[in-house]
């Protein structure tokens, strides 16, 4: 059973500030850095595939350099990985109760009007093998994503047939600009 050292989720923005105590500065400023750095090697790989290759191909970067790039930002006690509500590909995206519950805090911040590229949550949480620093940083839907995540209408068919036949129990669809398709998930042992 996981015991919380710290009762309340916070850090809702980019810019809110900690509260004493809360965590360790470095930790936070360091996630930060991580996610944000992950998100930009992952975007620039999918734009000059997108721009080069067109959206099919690109569907082989998420499946491929995604998880690679997520393995190689994982080391000294350190996990990332990329989770969703609608995961594409279950086995590597599906969120544990924590990293839900965060999600779904995400879609009601973003549902208030609050941009999803600032969303962000983080906390100490004691499990089995120690404690663990944890923290989230949104994933906004941009305009490009919608070639393989948005509405039917919007995604061409040879994509269409392309996820069908690789991930045929495909969830990641039906988004819109600006809403969170998912988050960076990052988790620390502290001990």
């Amino acid at each position: 059973m996981k015991r919380l050292l710290i009762p309340a989720l916070f850090a809702m923005t980019a810019t809110a500030p900690a509260c004493a105590g809360d965590t360790d500065p470095g930790h936070l400023k360091e996630s930060r850095a991580t996610a944000q750095e992950f998100m930009q090697k992952l975007g620039g790989v999918l734009k000059e595939q997108l721009a080069t290759s067109g959206a099919e191909s690109a569907i082989g970067v998420c499946k491929q350099v995604a998880p690679a790039l997520a393995a190689e930002y994982s080391k000294d006690g350190r996990s990332v990985k990329r989770v969703s509500l609608k995961p594409r590909n279950q086995s590597q995206g599906t969120p544990d109760a924590w990293e839900a519950k965060v999600l779904h805090d995400f879609d009601q911040a973003a549902g208030k009007g609050q941009a999803a590229a600032e969303l962000e949550q983080h906390l100490i949480v004691e499990e089995s093998g120690g404690r663990w620093f944890r923290y989230m940083k949104a994933i906004p839907t941009q305009p490009l994503c919608l070639q393989c995540h948005g509405r039917p209408e919007q995604i061409p068919e040879g994509v269409q047939a392309l996820l069908a036949r690789e991930y045929p129990n495909d969830q990641a669809t039906g988004y819109s600009a600006g809403l969170v398709r998912g988050a960076v998930s990052i988790r620390r042992k502290l001990d």
